[in-house]
Parts: structure tokens; C-alpha cells; sequence
């Protein structure tokens, strides 16, 4: 752990604060404390209010939004996980331009960019030493080439932070799953990225730990990964595998309403990860992470804030067909109040095209998304909503209002460095005399958004009904955010009339499709978008004209990252195939028999 995870003793935190106000000394924990043997839940809680974010973390809160740009040989392939077995070769983007990505990011209000600088397939997007598997050995720039160098650069011109994803999970590392050769493989690939392009603001691990091109299994040293970012890049944040941000639990975009950035999830770069959460039976996806209930059994706390990562688009990479369902402004307008206003960070995926370029289709979201914010927070109805008030349990405020105020937005923010303490509150509104719930919430945090029906008011109140030692609201606003109509989704992954599909077997799941048609695709989409342990995962895609002999279709055979991102999956074949029946055999993430229900499946027709 870091030295800031002991216990100082600081008279006031204000120079890293929101507000620059000061209050009475009082004893603060910064990033991690432990709770002695024999601690009370009142003392458990009087402690977890003291606890506070190290100045990187209370920097990356106040980010906000950040973005993602997977690009690679994904891009070129169609894929969304490659196998490590993709020619260098598909590698050539013929317009690729970094500052087209980061000037049109910064001018939607984003304030970090995040390469995947090496996925899965570990084809890496700048000349490494460790392996020929990378933008060396590709056509673009005669090899010359260096995807991270024109990002970096492009960040510096636009002044815009810059973090890097290296995969740890590597499909092309001969060395993959011989534990020892593979961390000091993989320490030199971050060596290069930590120590050639300036400062990194951001380092992004996932947890993905699947074969290796021997088939054996790979035992990452955390560790000593940690200890090469602390030297070559101490101010980086680490985020997801790392303990200065965790995963929220999905790749959806939605938030917890009650989010606790002083959490008892022990980070999973900790040895003892594993087995302190399996004694809370917690996870990154339990709804509870900092809750009294949860405390009282906890032995150690972190400050752990929230990332909520999810695509523009349905997919992490980019894919042609995916060009016209680009999330709409409404869907992406809940999202930003479900990660934003629920206490996190969102880090929004846009993917380059094949040219290098983000599309248009993603553009012209993105200044939608932009303009609609903007247009939102450039009027605060509340007066004097940004004074610090030091606030105890069962203590309310009243704020005046601009006068014929009309809103549907109240945000509240915390102090955070100061630490988390608001457990729950209330809002109220003052018309014609008479005071009307607006909403309830639990946690606030860095920042809280309300969303209720609009309403005019002269005055609003807010009531912490409960908080760990006095709050400390720095903030208190209230703003009219246009309703948004939901565009309806025009996607289609299936052009046949499951009225006249029957089902000739379950295990596997064999369909007679009730004519001879022409196939150019198969589509496998999980029952409400939802993951579960029966889905599919490894596939084989058959299809016969008599029910009795049968043919695969040569296909990947992978619904990559369905687990995480349970949308619906298109496989399209090389050539057209001639069926009256389909087969789909498949098994789950576990390798078990998976569960596919017929509902789940769409073909797609040759177009005439």
C-alpha cells in the first residue's frame, strides 16, 4: 500500500477540496483504514467518515467524463476479441488523424482519453521491443508508425489528460501462462508505455485472464505491476485491477443510487482480495459496497470510487453495421445521470473507424450529448447555492430562488475531501405556501442528481436525514433539463417470422426455420439484454436442409465479452449459406452445456 493509506493528521484538506472552506481539525484517513479488533459499528462509521481520497483520486473524480477509444486489428476484423492469430498486415488505417479523435472529444466536454494500447489479440499499437505482433509489422506508415505517439501528442496540443489500457490477458504471447517469462514480458511492454510519451495520467487493467496460445493458465504478478507504475509514473491514477478505481459492475452504464466511495470491496490487486470479499459474500456488482449493514462485518475500508464504462455503440470496437444504432441522446443523457449524478465517472467508449477516424454518426451524438448538457448547466436557479454548510443529521437548509424558476434537476455535492458522509436526504420545494417532496436519496458524495417531474418554486429546502459526523455540502443547484423522446430503436437481427420456427431440440438448441432460405448472418442475443451463467459463449453454427445432415459454418466461435456486455451479437459468414434448419451448439463462459432459448436467436437474409 501506498504511505498515504496511513493515518495523518491534517487540520484541514481545503487546498485539495471543492470549496476552499475550512472547519474544525479533525484526524482523516486517506485511502485505507483498518478497524482494530473490537471496534463498535458507531466507531466503524465515526472512522469511514474521516476517510478520504488520496489528491489523485479527488482529481480524477472531478473529471467527470472521460473517454475510451478501443482501435487495433479488432477494428479490421470485425471482432470484438481477437485471437492473437490476426496477420499485422489488417492493420492499416488510411486516414488515421489523433487530433480529429481528441479535438472533437474536448470540445464535447470529455477531459481524458484512454488507448486500448494493447487488447487481448496483444497486437500493439506502438513499435514495441517485445513483440513483432504490432503496428511494426503492419502496411500503415511503412511500419513507421505509432498509434500511442500521434495520441499522446494530439492530448498534449488540446490539453487533454491521457491514460493507456494494456491488456494483462495476451492471445499472442508465446510466453502467456509460463508465469514468470510473461510478467517480466508484460513489465517491459508497460515499462515502454510509462517511460516514452511523457506523462500518463491513467492506467486501465482489466481483469480478463483467459488462455494463452499454450492453453495454460497465467498467474499475474500485481504487484509487481503496481510497483512499475509507483516508479515510473507515481501521480497515474490505477484504475479497475488497481485500488484507486474500481469497476462498477457492468458495462451498461448504470450506476448504484446508492454509491459508496468509502467502500468495504477490497481492491483485487490485494492478495487478500479474494478472500476478504468471499467472507462479506461481496462483489464489484453488489448493490451494497459501504452501507452500516455491510460495515458492522467489515475489518478494513477503502476509498474506491466508481467507474461506470460503457459504448456509444453496442459493441466496444468498431463495426460497420453498427454505423446507425449509435446510442440515442436520451439514452446516453440517462446514462450520464446514472453514473455522473450517482457519485462516479463516466468513461465513455467511441471507437474508431477503419480510416482512423471516429465516425460522423458518433460525432454528431457527441455534440447532441454536449450542447444538451450545456444548455442545462448554463442556468442554477438557487442563490448562494455554493457555501459551505456544515451539516448533522436531521438538519435542513432553505435556498431562495431565481425568481419564476422552473427546473426538474437538483444536484447536491459533498466536500469529498473532507470525506463521504451523507447517508440519506431530502428534497423539498416551497409553492404558494406549501412544501412538496421533490425526491429522497441516499448517498450524495462528489455529486448527487435528482430528476422529478418540473416544477415552479420560490424557495427549496434540503434535509440530510442522516449522515457519519456532520456533511459537508459545498454545493447545492437546481436545474431545467429538456425532456428527451426516446427515439425508437429501429435495430432489426431477425427477418424471419418466428411463427412458423419449431423447435426439433433443445440441447442443442436445433430449429427448423419452416422454409429453405438463404442465410447471411445469425444473431444471438441474451433474453433482456442480461447475462447469466447458462448463456452462450463458445459456439458451433450448423445448418442442413433435411433436419439429418448437417454442415458448420465456419465462423469464430466466440460471442467475445458476452458475459459483460449481454447484447445482441451478429455473426456474419464469409459466403451465403442455403438452410431450413439451424443449429447452434454452444457452452457457457464455464465450459458447461449452455441454455439458448429459441427467442434468443435471429438469421439474416441474403439482401436481393
Amino acid at each position: 500500500m501506498r504511505t498515504f493509506n496511513q493515518l495523518v493528521a491534517m487540520a484541514c484538506l481545503a487546498c485539495i477540496g471543492l470549496s476552499g472552506c475550512t472547519q474544525k481539525s479533525e484526524e482523516y484517513y486517506v485511502k485505507h483504514v483498518e478497524f482494530p479488533e473490537g471496534t463498535t459499528l458507531e466507531q466503524k462509521v465515526d472512522m469511514a467518515a474521516r476517510l478520504v481520497p488520496t489528491p489523485q483520486q479527488l482529481e480524477w473524480q472531478k473529471l467527470e467524463l472521460t473517454a475510451f477509444l478501443h482501435f487495433g486489428v479488432n477494428t479490421f476484423t470485425g471482432r470484438e476479441w481477437g485471437d492473437g492469430k490476426e496477420d499485422p498486415a489488417l492493420f492499416n488505417p488510411t486516414e488515421l488523424d489523433a487530433e480529429q479523435w481528441v479535438k472533437n472529444l474536448k470540445e464535447a466536454g470529455f477531459k481524458m482519453v484512454i488507448l486500448t494500447a494493447k487488447h487481448h489479440d496483444g497486437f500493439c499499437l506502438w513499435p514495441t521491443k517485445t513483440t513483432k505482433h504490432s503496428v511494426a509489422s503492419s502496411p500503415w506508415k511503412d511500419g513507421k508508425g505509432d498509434v500511442v505517439k500521434e495520441l499522446r501528442d494530439a492530448c498534449t496540443k488540446y490539453d487533454m489528460k491521457f491514460g493507456v489500457y494494456l491488456s494483462p490477458w495476451d492471445r499472442n504471447a508465446e510466453c502467456y501462462g509460463d508465469s514468470p517469462r510473461y510478467n517480466q514480458y508484460f513489465i517491459d511492454q508497460l515499462t515502454e508505455l510509462l517511460s516514452n510519451y511523457g506523462e500518463v495520467h491513467e492506467v486501465w487493467f482489466d481483469g480478463a485472464n483467459g488462455e494463452g496460445p499454450n492453453g495454460k493458465k497465467q498467474v499475474y504478478d500485481w504487484d509487481a505491476f503496481y510497483k512499475t507504475i509507483q516508479k515510473l509514473q507515481p501521480k497515474a491514477t490505477m484504475a479497475i485491477m488497481g485500488d484507486d478505481v474500481r469497476w462498477v459492475g457492468n458495462e451498461r452504464g448504470l450506476g448504484r443510487e446508492t454509491e459508496w466511495s468509502a467502500t468495504v470491496l477490497t481492491p483485487g490487486i490485494y492478495a487478500r482480495s479474494e478472500a476478504n470479499n468471499n467472507a462479506l459474500e461481496i462483489s464489484s456488482t453488489s448493490q451494497d459496497l459501504g452501507g452500516r449493514e455491510i460495515l458492522a462485518k467489515a475489518n478494513e475500508l477503502f476509498w474506491y470510487p466508481s467507474e461506470v464504462d460503457v459504448s456509444i455503440r453496442p459493441g466496444w470496437f468498431y463495426h460497420a453495421e453498427e454505423d446507425g444504432k449509435v446510442k440515442s441522446l436520451k439514452h446516453l443523457t440517462d446514462i450520464y445521470f446514472q453514473s455522473v449524478g450517482y457519485n462516479s465517472v463516466l468513461l465513455l467508449n467511441i471507437p474508431p473507424d477503419r480510416r482512423g477516424l471516429i465516425h460522423e454518426n458518433d460525432i454528431a451524438r457527441l455534440k447532441e450529448f454536449a450542447a444538451y448538457r450545456q444548455k442545462m448547466l448554463a442556468t442554477d436557479y438557487v442563490e448562494e447555492g455554493d457555501e459551505l454548510w456544515n451539516a448533522g443529521s436531521g438538519e435542513d437548509r432553505e435556498y431562495t430562488l431565481a425568481t419564476d424558476a422552473k427546473f426538474n434537476v437538483v444536484m447536491l455535492q459533498e466536500d469529498i475531501s473532507k470525506g463521504q458522509r451523507v447517508e440519506s436526504f431530502k428534497v423539498e420545494a416551497l409553492k404558494d405556501g406549501q412544501w412538496t417532496l421533490l425526491g429522497e436519496g441516499t448517498t450524495v458524495g462528489y455529486k448527487r442528481m435528482l430528476r422529478f417531474p418540473e416544477v415552479n418554486a420560490e424557495k427549496l429546502k434540503v434535509t440530510i436525514l442522516s449522515s457519519r459526523r456532520n456533511a459537508n455540502i459545498c454545493k447545492v443547484a437546481a436545474y431545467y433539463a429538456e425532456p428527451v423522446k426516446e427515439v425508437a430503436d429501429r435495430s432489426e437481427w431477425n427477418d424471419i417470422s418466428r411463427s412458423d420456427w419449431k423447435v426439433v431440440s433443445s440441447q442443442p438448441l436445433a430449429i427448423d426455420l419452416g422454409q429453405s432460405v438463404t442465410l447471411a448472418a445469425f444473431t444471438y442475443a441474451p433474453l433482456n439484454e442480461t447475462a447469466k451463467p447458462t448463456m452462450a459463449f463458445r459456439y458451433k453454427f450448423f445448418v442442413s436442409e433435411n433436419g439429418k445432415q448437417w454442415k458448420e459454418v465456419p465462423t469464430n466461435g466466440e460471442f467475445s465479452n458476452i458475459m459483460h456486455n449481454p447484447l445482441p451479437q451478429t455473426v456474419a459468414f464469409k459466403t451465403p449459406v442455403k438452410a431450413r434448419y439451424i443449429k447452434l451448439d454452444a457452452t457457457t463462459p464455464s465450459s458447461e452445456k449452455a441454455v439458448v432459448e429459441m427467442n434468443e436467436i435471429g438469421v439474416s437474409l441474403v439482401k436481393k
